[in-house]
């Protein structure tokens, strides 16, 4: 994972430790974990924090309005400002969710099930099926410039779904069987929206951030102001607030992603993957993250290179 992925890091440390690795050339587990020991120190990156999961969702979707696809996936629009919206110095944020949602657009890109788009705005990308067999991949674009609000909280706080039942899976089931102005006004807390461009598949993992492709299970999308992209962790993550959770994940990480969500020092989204599996799991992670960060030893011998 990390020779197919290092090299995004700009430092020179790590750059000189991802040339290490490409001269091994792929090895057996004992051999990569003595580089791992031999080429990193470990220390704590703070205090426990939160791990939560994301995936590349596959959705169906029509080429025009029909039946239940009510809800256009919008392009970027051609007023939308140019700078960075509500973050930075830059412009004021743009129309919420709400007002977009009011708003016709005149060419959508696809139509999609309301819950379907919401879900696929958290994640940022995936894959649009059509029912003529056609695959796009749904992009990210851009965004409105708002804060992103996670809807879980005002859902148990309204007693729509059981503390320990806010997974992704359960307030999707929620929306589509409240489909309508009830789950209009709940996808409506939350007033952040992404618009999109639709590419071919070509049946590959999606790119985070860093411009990496993806690894299940071992990327993660990280805070970029607390940390650079192409560096590795340790995650300990442990006791899941979710029901149906896995109840453990300790691994090596990568940070090779970020998310509007993911804000501060101990805090990460782990890729699960694409599809319904990976969705119903990454729904469930919720748990309570201790993180490690490895850092790289340099080695005079390659300083020249």
């Amino acid at each position: 994972m990390f020779r197919a992925s290092c090299g995004v890091e700009k430092d020179p440390a790590w750059r000189e430790v991802c040339l290490r690795a490409r001269d091994l050339g792929p090895q057996d587990e004992v051999i990569a974990k003595a580089f791992l020991e031999t080429n990193f120190r470990v220390r704590p990156a703070g205090e426990d924090g939160l791990l939560t999961g994301y995936f590349a969702p596959e959705y169906p979707a029509r080429a025009s309005r029909s039946g239940t696809f009510t809800a256009p996936v919008r392009p970027r629009p051609a007023d939308l400002p140019t700078a960075d919206v509500g973050t930075n110095g830059g412009t004021a944020p743009w129309l919420d969710r709400a007002a977009i949602d009011a708003t016709d657009e005149a060419q959508p890109l696809a139509w999609m099930k309301p819950e379907d788009l919401f879900f696929l705005q958290i994640q940022g990308s995936g894959v649009l099926d059509f029912p003529d067999g056609r695959k796009l991949k749904a992009t990210y674009a851009a965004n409105n410039g708002q804060p992103f609000v996670g809807v879980a909280t005002a859902m148990r706080q309204q007693g729509l779904l059981a503390a320990d039942n806010t997974s992704g899976e359960a307030i999707r089931g929620w929306l589509a069987d409240h489909r309508g102005p009830d789950a209009d006004a709940i996808m409506q807390l939350n007033p952040r929206y992404i618009f999109f461009t639709l590419q071919p598949w070509d049946g590959k993992e999606p790119s985070g951030a860093a411009g990496v492709t993806l690894t299940p299970g071992r990327a993660l999308a990280v805070d970029p102001s607390k940390h650079d992209y192409g560096a590795l962790y340790w995650i300990d993550a442990e006791a899941p607030s979710l029901s149906g959770a896995f109840p453990t994940y300790r691994r090596l990480a990568m940070a090779l992603d970020t998310g509007s969500a993911i804000k501060g020092e101990v805090r990460a989204d782990l890729y699960l993957g694409a599809g319904a599996a990976a969705g119903a799991e990454a729904g469930r992670v919720k748990h309570r993250l201790k993180l490690y960060a490895l850092t790289p030893v340099l080695d005079p011998a390659y300083a020249s290179r």
